[in-house]
């Protein structure tokens, strides 16, 4: 008997369909060899601080840092009903192998393996890797199960980077909060991506015009254009350089192609066209 865990109801319903199982339980489905399961998103998280002692449920600036070791992992409160279903599915004796079919990525190996481990479960599992839910390609995919094993370090990254998370955004929110007396939500992700839309409204903000010349010349149907000069002088210099000389080919060559090969003219005029940035013309 094989148990499927997917990431959620929907997805479990898509695989029980294409898999012919169509017995419902409460918490899973059964029939044809499978009992097909869900893990209702994240059902195993990080610990909260507290859990690691009694000088860490009040916020204080003497108990920082906060660097668990070993991590301690914990059930959600609202989704324990459906975690034992799982642990008790996993621990049934007809059952030989579990696959993992939550979503195929990072995030969805995450949340496979902290219920697997949560469960203290040691049979065998393999992987359904699959982008699509349509029945081909689900079929497809059970057809060609990996081993749980090959993707050990997408389950490492994705570890890494919810440990992270947490050791930045406890201590970090921690500390500016009692820094500054109220509370101040600090993220890996959050707090840089806040400094940048903070970084961008105040370049609009603090914007000034600017003015700047662009020499453009006219090469016979094509066009050069000059960096951007803010000194008119400079700019009139190099239109006055352009106009006083004239280019023509030295050398070139012939290579093989579809269309026939064409040359341009030489190229003898040229223009400076000053411009303001945005609005400005002058």
């Amino acid at each position: 008997m094989r148990l499927v865990i997917a990431e959620k109801p929907s997805v479990a319903a898509a695989l029980a369909a294409a898999l012919g199982v169509k017995n419902k339980k409460d918490g899973y489905m059964e029939g044809g060899g499978y009992l097909i399961s869900w893990c209702v998103g994240h059902l195993v998280e990080l610990a909260e601080a507290a859990a690691y002692g009694e000088q860490y449920k009040k916020w204080s600036y003497d108990s920082l840092p906060i660097l668990p070791q070993p991590w301690q992992y914990t059930v959600f409160k609202d989704r324990q009903k459906q975690f034992k279903i799982l642990k008790d599915l996993m621990r049934r004796s007809d059952v030989s192998e579990v696959v993992n079919a939550c979503d195929a990525g990072r995030e969805g190996e995450l949340i496979f393996r902290l219920v697997y481990h949560a469960a203290g479960c040691d049979k065998p599992f393999s992987r359904l890797w699959i982008s699509s839910m349509e029945k081909s390609a689900i079929k497809k995919g059970f057809a060609e199960l990996k081993p749980g094993k090959a993707y050990d370090a997408l389950y490492a990254s994705a570890l890494c980077r919810a440990k992270a998370d947490w050791i930045i955004g406890i201590n970090a929110t921690r500390l500016f909060s009692v820094l500054h007396g109220k509370t101040l939500n600090v993220g890996r992700v959050q707090t840089p991506t806040l400094k940048m839309l903070a970084d961008r409204d105040a370049a609009i903000t603090s914007f000034k015009k600017e003015t700047y010349h662009i020499v453009r010349l006219d090469v016979g149907g094509a066009e050069a254009v000059s960096a951007r000069i803010s000194d008119t002088a400079d700019a009139e210099a190099l239109k006055t350089a352009c106009e006083a000389c004239s280019g023509k080919p030295t050398a070139f060559t012939v290579t093989p192609q579809s269309r026939p090969l064409t040359l341009h003219k030489p190229f003898t005029k040229s223009g400076c066209l000053p411009t303001r940035e945005r609005t400005a013309i002058i």
